[in-house]
């Protein structure tokens, strides 16, 4: 990173450079104030440098060669060969891309760009120091909070790089295992669990719940799970990882049941995907009186702002969802209010995707929180078997769902998994954000053949009005 000198004062300071606090930086720089921009580590933050950008990079280069080894049905055989150390450089050259688009991004803007940790000394004063050096103190006059989470460690599986992995390390090797244990059936352990698989390795899956993707409806997990055990697999659930010890080849981990049986699983690493934290311990919230909830999230209201009335926190450190485009749309709003706007975020129309096979995405309300909010929704669903664009790329697992207001129609939410989910569900968020009804989505004409149609079909098949599925 190259970083500007360390200015005396500021309008506005933000404080992590992911995409929360770029896109805050940029369009606080937009509206014509004067914008410091502090990063310890490498612009981008988690998601650009090791967490959705790499992790997705390889998803779509293990696809590749496992569909390209699954094609025989089509006519197709192919002997793939991976090379798995260009896999990880090509990997590593759009990591690259990206960040130094960051940089360029800010400098471009005039944002003033900064190396080091900013420690609050007071509501309107940071600290800021450079490998553990004081470089001197920065006066402003609004402060953006954007410093993210980073992996949870698990008591007794402490992170060590070597044998005990987090997502970072396990998006980092050089090399792959011919055993993975992986602890955590939530949306990291499942991406990271499928990539590992479509590329031979044997991948041992430890989770104390009884499903995967525990907080998604039963039966859109259930489709990623009879995915995951085609591709080989072995799912241990009602399962809590005990302790772990090394062998002469990797590590052995012992796990439990509710039952107290004790069960052993083998495997070249151990990577813990139980879940992010936070990441507060430096910032010194206190001397600027900011509150956080019981989890260490920092508390905000719906313009971003914290408990300090000119501080601002958006992204992974103000809590769930935590998403990157959440943080985006959380950073770009923050810095309008700081601008004088009177700007708010809508939860609901936030969506969120799992980049599994096949993908998962959601958006607003499910059927059951649309009851207990006290409605009547109504359902539709398009099963992907009954696709013809699915039907064609040979992806037929999953549907898509819709649920709506029974008697307005308007669409509250959806939930999908299939094909291109994360893409597919761009037209239900903006169905949520404009309040758009099941007939207007049913009637408006998609590109046949396409996976949109069946969104389309969806929306008719609530109202019992679907051509291509039978109705509910």
């Amino acid at each position: 990173m190259a970083a500007d000198s360390l200015p005396t004062e500021t309008e506005v300071l933000v404080i992590g450079a992911g995409p929360g606090g770029y896109v805050a930086a940029i369009r606080a720089a937009q509206s014509g104030l004067d914008v410091t921009l502090v990063e310890k580590d490498a612009y981008g933050g988690t998601c650009l440098n090791v967490g959705c950008i790499p992790s997705k990079a390889l998803i779509t280069a293990t696809d590749i060669a496992h569909e390209a080894s699954e094609a025989e049905t089509m006519g197709i055989s192919a002997d793939i060969d991976v090379d798995f150390g260009r896999m990880t450089e090509w990997k590593d050259g759009v990591v690259d891309r990206l960040t130094g688009g960051v940089e360029k991004l800010c400098k471009g803007n005039g944002v003033t760009l900064l190396d080091g940790v900013a420690s609050f000394t007071g509501e309107n004063e940071v600290e800021i120091t450079s490998d553990g050096t004081r470089q001197g103190v920065l006066a402003f006059e609004h402060a953006i909070v954007a410093t993210g989470s980073r992996p949870i460690q698990l008591p007794g599986f402490s992170f060590d790089g070597q044998r005990i992995l987090s997502s970072t390390h396990a998006l980092a090797l050089d090399s792959l295992p011919d055993q993975l244990v992986v602890i955590g059936a939530g949306y990291i352990g499942m991406e990271l669990s499928t990539v590992f698989a479509k590329l031979g390795v044997d991948v041992t899956v430890v989770e104390m719940l009884d499903q995967v993707l525990p907080g998604y409806e039963r039966d859109v997990a259930r489709v990623v799970r009879r995915r995951g055990e085609k591709l080989g697999i072995d799912f241990r659930f009602g399962e809590q990882a005990a302790s772990w010890k090394p062998t002469t080849t990797g590590v052995r981990v012992s796990t439990r049941n509710e039952d107290d049986e004790r069960f052993e699983y083998d495997g070249d690493h151990v990577v813990v995907a139980v879940g992010r934290e936070p990441v507060t311990d430096t910032l010194n919230l206190s001397a600027a009186a900011i509150e956080t909830d019981d989890s260490g999230f920092v508390w905000t209201d719906e313009q971003t702002r914290t408990s300090t009335a000119n501080i601002f926190a958006v992204g992974d450190v103000a809590g769930e969802p935590m998403l990157a485009h959440k943080a985006s749309k959380e950073g770009e709003i923050a810095a309008e209010v700081v601008a004088g706007t009177s700007e708010t975020i809508d939860p609901r129309a936030i969506p969120a995707a799992v980049f599994t096979d096949p993908e998962i995405a959601t958006v607003g309300m499910t059927e059951a929180e649309a009851e207990e909010a006290g409605l009547e929704p109504i359902v539709g669903e398009m099963p992907m078997r009954a696709s013809g664009r699915a039907l064609t790329l040979g992806e037929t697992d999953g549907f898509v769902r819709v649920v709506a207001n029974g008697t307005t129609g308007t669409i509250l939410g959806a939930q999908l998994v299939c094909p291109d989910a994360s893409e597919l569900v761009a037209e239900f968020a903006l169905a949520v954000e404009t309040e758009a009804t099941l007939t207007e989505v049913a009637s408006t004409v998609h590109t046949h053949p396409t996976l949109t149609e069946a969104v389309m079909e969806a929306a008719a098949n609530a109202h019992g009005a679907a051509v291509h599925t039978l109705n509910r």
